[in-house]
């Protein structure tokens, strides 16, 4: 069964190769060169900062297992990382809207590399401190760094069109080729080198350090809306009023909100799906192929984002399709194929179609990424950007505790039928999206035309 590992790895690697080597002047938007240095900046501390988070992944259940803590106290220390995020969340997003942007990154950088400090105490409370701490770090990770890209793309004049250049690279590195390179090297420090689980933890602040001094030297400070009349509250309920009376906000919230919820399920789904028996699996390269399949989802995403005359919303309702389709496998698997049917160890052969699958929806995730960020910077208003980007996140983390509380309480196939209903939801608010904007760009279309006809048709005074 090694060999069809490696089939798929090979293939998925091919797949990449061959979609970034044969990229046309078509498939490629035209930047200048100060917008090439900015990005390439931009690349470079997000991808440490990527990295700080990847090193991580692999290694806290691991590490808290090692500790002596068992199944329900880890569940709880998950739950207390998302609750924490929940919670505080878009209170630092308000923050970084008010503060500066620049702030907030250099606090999410500080945050994560307190708790990764705390790893090295077996102390429960020590460890729930440290989840918290990475909470609010992961709230920081997933809002102020793009509010700051987007903003600092306008400030410096740059073409719009030229941020989808950005996204698609930036997800091509960090969650495709920088989580693979972390998991690499965190199986070099934990198994070659044997220097134990909170290694990786001791490296990803190192990373995050790094990006921090990068951060303070070289990026400028940028606000959402750093009015001094405006207090917290008063901040965080504009965001709201903004999603209650934009209707496509309040959709592109929902969407992201249904495809992240479904794909946090998605990593504590894979594992018992594709070995329901207990079977040994290779947790490291299938993690490795997914993250190739990420990257090849953010290529393609790259070549349709490059077409000015294919817009975002009318691609991604075919991929919310896809990504249903591809998590309803392991239910269709387990009706036809029988588990009895397994012999010996290794990934059986529903579980081998099931990994085609699950590689199916990292490329539609690896699509997802780029996307949702140029959509987020078209439709949130700039003054409340990390508010409402953090707001987003409330139900996916609700969503996320309540299936950790309850893991144990359903069957894996309903599990996967929840998420496949949730993508499938996601697609037909993605179309009712794709309707109100191309209704509202064309009463914009209209409404420039008859301005342009009655200026022309005044009379020229005298």
């Amino acid at each position: 069964m090694e060999a069809f590992y490696f089939l798929v790895f090979g293939a998925l690697t091919a797949l990449v190769a061959v979609l970034e080597l044969s990229k046309t002047s078509k498939d490629r938007i035209n930047t200048s060169s100060a917008f090439n240095a900015f990005k390439n900046n931009y690349l470079v501390v997000y991808s440490l900062m990527m990295a700080g988070d990847w090193l991580q992944g692999p290694y806290v259940y691991y590490l808290y297992s090692t500790y002596g803590f068992g199944k329900g106290d880890i569940g709880q220390l998950f739950i207390a990382g998302f609750g924490s995020s929940m919670l505080f969340g878009t209170i630092v997003g308000s923050l970084a809207d008010k503060q500066g942007r620049k702030r907030a990154c250099i606090t999410y950088c500080i945050t994560y590399i307190l708790s990764c400090i705390t790893k090295h105490s077996p102390e429960y409370k020590v460890l729930m401190v440290g989840r918290i701490l990475g909470g609010i770090a992961t709230s920081l990770l997933f809002s102020a760094f793009e509010s700051w890209l987007v903003a600092e793309h306008n400030k410096r004049g740059f073409d719009q069109l030229w941020l989808s250049v950005t996204f698609s690279k930036a997800i091509f590195l960090g969650n495709g080729l920088v989580a693979i390179l972390s998991g690499l090297f965190g199986n070099l420090l934990v198994d070659t080198l044997s220097l134990g689980p909170v290694a990786p933890f001791d490296a990803a602040a190192c990373f995050l350090t790094i990006g921090m001094a990068i951060i303070m030297s070289s990026w400028s400070e940028n606000y959402g809306d750093p009015s001094e009349n405006k207090d917290l509250f008063t901040q965080f309920r504009g965001a709201a009023v903004a999603i209650a009376s934009d209707e496509k906000i309040a959709l592109l919230g929902a969407i992201q909100s249904l495809f992240e919820g479904s794909m946090y399920t998605f990593v504590f789904l894979w594992t018992p799906a594709l070995s329901p028996n207990g079977e040994e699996i290779p947790h490291g390269f299938i993690f490795a192929t997914f993250m190739l399949g990420s990257m090849m989802g953010s290529s393609v995403a790259s070549r349709l984002m490059a077409r000015t005359s294919l817009r975002v919303e009318s691609y991604m309702q075919i991929v919310f399709v896809i990504s249903a389709a591809s998590l309803l496998l392991p239910i269709i698997t387990n009706f036809l194929v029988a588990p009895s049917g397994v012999k010996g160890g290794g990934i059986s052969f529903s579980g081998s179609i099931q990994l085609i699958g699950f590689c199916t929806f990292e490329a539609c995730v690896g699509i997802f990424w780029p996307s949702i960020m140029k959509m987020r910077s078209q439709y949130i208003p700039e003054e409340a950007r990390s508010t409402i980007m953090n707001f987003f996140r409330i139900p996916l983390n609700i969503f996320v505790c309540v299936v950790l509380y309850n893991v144990d309480a359903f069957p894996i196939t309903v599990m996967f039928g929840m998420c496949s209903i949730f993508l499938f939801v996601a697609s037909l608010l993605q179309r009712r999206l794709t309707v109100i904007s191309e209704i509202q760009k064309s009463r914009s279309q209209d409404w420039s035309m008859i301005k342009e006809r009655d200026t022309e048709s005044e009379p020229l005074n005298d």
